[in-house]
């Protein structure tokens, strides 16, 4: 894998021009659409504004282009999703996430297809796909994050269908969701908890659901919810899959997703990068380049190793998964990896701009807190390794 900030996926025509229109949309169609809003990351949005975004996303064939041709995308490698996803990493654009279906749109929703039923697809996944609907994901609660098995949010068995009572927390897209994906404890008709867990489909207009503000996390970014259940009823046709299958289907394509969560960090590391090579050949110090100091040609190309190494794995791990393979600890060894490295460029980046890259609000700044979630987010730094040690210990 050649080294660049810039990949042009020569030996892969489709990819190339995949690229090259999404980059033209990012920067071009999209730039000017946020631009007359006036919008920065900490604003406080609404739903009709993201609309516009996922209708124009499905008319130029980005939303949902990694489903199969029959749902209307383009039944894409994982390596080139990988790609597109990385382009939309190293954008600026506030919604970028948007383009390709991550906040509530066809991403979320792709991994459950295989569980649902007709009715189901009709009422609640193919909608998402046309840029109707948008759902959100609620697995998290306040003492149960990485340790799944704590969740308290209980599905009580009434006539045909289960009261759910609980509170979730972490529900990206919540605010601008329709519905969600949700994992609840099974409890029997005295209302004792079991250790079985069912997913379900709950419309969040539901009398007994609330969608309440969510804690915003350090990016400053208002796409959290939390979504508070109180005797909130579901019936029959809104369990996914079967009962008892919930954790299967909440950490479904466990290796998958954790490979593909890869690239966005990937891009926000290029995209911090490139601004710092930008920076250090245009600032002036003593009459000369920020860039002619050897301390900082040191730390830009320890940044460069540091984005090098982590996208060659990523992609080596991306491609074993097209080929086939299932690459379980590769996965592992990724989340860490590009995790810690990613957040480690960033901070240089930081360094690098000195005082322009402490301001609040400015890019850098803004790269650095998202990358820092990364540590933590979809699996913190801690558990990659403890998946690592185990995957050795056991082989």
């Amino acid at each position: 894998m050649t080294f660049t900030l810039t990949p042009t996926y020569d030996d892969n025509p489709r990819l190339r021009e995949l690229v090259r229109r999404l980059r033209d949309y990012l920067d071009g169609e999209l730039a000017d659409y946020e631009a007359g809003l006036g919008l920065t990351r900490e604003s406080r949005y609404g739903r009709e504004v993201l609309e516009p975004v996922w209708r124009r996303s499905r008319e130029l064939g980005f939303y949902g282009i990694h489903l199969p041709v029959e749902y209307g995308g383009q039944g894409l490698t994982f390596t080139e999703l990988a790609a597109l996803k990385e382009e939309v990493g190293a954008s600026p654009r506030l919604f970028s996430s948007s383009v390709l279906g991550d906040m509530g749109g066809p991403l979320r929703v792709g991994s459950i297809f295989e569980y649902a039923t007709q009715h189901q697809l009709e009422k609640y996944l193919l909608p998402v796909l046309r840029g109707e609907r948008a759902c959100c994901f609620s697995l998290t609660e306040q003492d149960a994050g990485s340790d799944v098995r704590g969740i308290l949010t209980t599905a009580t068995p009434e006539g045909d269908g289960w009261r759910l009572n609980g509170h979730k927390v972490f529900s990206s897209a919540g605010p601008f969701a329709d519905f969600s994906i949700l994992v609840a404890r099974m409890a029997d008709t005295a209302g004792e908890a079991t250790d079985t867990f069912s997913a379900f489909l709950v419309d969040l207009d539901t009398p007994g659901c609330t969608v309440a503000d969510g804690s915003t996390p350090m990016s400053g970014e208002h796409i959290e919810a939390d979504i508070v259940l109180d005797d909130c009823y579901v019936g029959p046709d809104q369990l996914l899959g079967e009962l008892g299958q919930g954790l299967r289907i909440g950490l479904g394509r466990v290796t998958v997703n954790r490979l593909l969560h890869c690239p966005t960090a990937l891009g926000g590391a290029r995209r911090a990068l490139q601004l710092s090579l930008d920076y250090a050949r245009t600032r002036q110090v003593n009459g000369a380049p920020l860039g002619m100091l050897q301390s900082i040609q040191h730390r830009l190309a320890d940044m460069a190793a540091d984005y090098y190494a982590a996208r060659s794995m990523t992609y080596d791990a991306l491609a074993a998964l097209d080929a086939g393979a299932r690459p379980r600890t590769e996965a592992f060894l990724c989340k860490l990896f590009v995790a810690e490295k990613a957040f480690t460029i960033a901070d240089h980046a930081v360094q690098i701009h000195g005082k322009a890259g402490v301001i609040r609000g400015g890019e850098i700044e803004g790269l650095f807190q998202k990358l820092r979630m990364f540590r933590i987010l979809t699996g913190s730094s801690e558990i990659q390794r403890n998946g690592i040690a185990r995957e050795l210990l056991l082989s």
